[in-house]
């Protein structure tokens, strides 16, 4: 895109490592100021943003934010707007996910993974809808699942977030296009990432490779090159996608 992102100012959550760290350090290739928003160390958003103004990015700033939290999310988008004057990305990547039988789950589980994966996406786009609105337009993409779409053993409260997810993006963009605000999904696959290899053996990992038709884990690098087509010029007719990047999992 060669600096297209120039003078755009990215809002990433999840920033501080795996895909949304790849993603800001791709956006900040393309010329973006980013804010970083995690739930890690203020150290680990302090590395993060060292890298983005390394990569290229003219401004990079973060904050730590429990999006498990009501309030924060609008928190968050708040400080963002204060630090940099404006936004004009938001990339809602924070989630997590608990592997259990289903059976299983706690209520406190069942509402902690719902907490940041789904509301906090909800009312973090909420709160910067005015702001886009504002500025003419902006672009909102939301990091789903291939698992939104197809089931998994042990990840029914996942699965149903990350489903829950891929609506509201079409629900967003129906009611946000017209303004020229863009909503898309991203819905990548397995990809390898420390949250996904965790506590996963050796064979488990190979078979779920030869599940893949490609034959392999998709990279971050991967994942954040859709998030910055999905923010470009080229992708300005596309809205309330949910773009899915499994390798062909989800194809058999």
């Amino acid at each position: 895109m060669n600096g297209e992102l120039n003078g755009k100012v990215a809002l990433i959550t999840g920033a501080s490592r795996g895909i949304g760290k790849a993603v800001a350090l791709r956006l900040a290739a393309e010329g973006a100021a980013i804010y970083l928003a995690a739930e890690g160390t203020e150290a680990e958003l302090k590395e993060v943003d060292q890298a983005c103004r390394k990569a290229g990015a003219p401004d990079a700033a973060g904050a730590v934010h429990d999006l498990a939290r009501a309030g924060e999310a609008e928190d968050m988008v708040a400080a963002a707007h204060r630090r940099m004057g404006r936004i004009d990305i938001l990339v809602n990547n924070a989630g997590i996910r608990v592997r259990k039988a289903f059976g299983e789950f706690s209520q406190e589980e069942y509402d902690r993974v719902m907490a940041v994966n789904l509301r906090a996406p909800f009312f973090a786009s909420q709160a910067v809808v005015p702001i886009m609105r504002a500025q003419g337009g902006g672009h909102i993409v939301h990091m789903a699942s291939q698992l939104g779409i197809v089931a998994s053993r042990y990840g029914s409260v996942y699965n149903i977030s990350k489903a829950g997810l891929i609506q509201l993006t079409r629900a967003m963009a129906l009611e946000l296009s017209a303004e020229g605000i863009s909503v898309n999904a991203v819905c990548p696959g397995p990809v390898s990432t420390e949250g996904f290899l965790a506590g996963r053996n050796p064979g488990e990992l190979e078979q779920r490779a030869r599940d893949v038709p490609i034959g392999r884990f998709g990279t971050v690098e991967e994942v954040a090159g859709v998030v910055a087509f999905l923010v470009s010029k080229d992708a300005s007719y596309v809205r309330g996608h949910a773009l899915v990047m499994d390798g062909g999992y989800v194809i058999h």
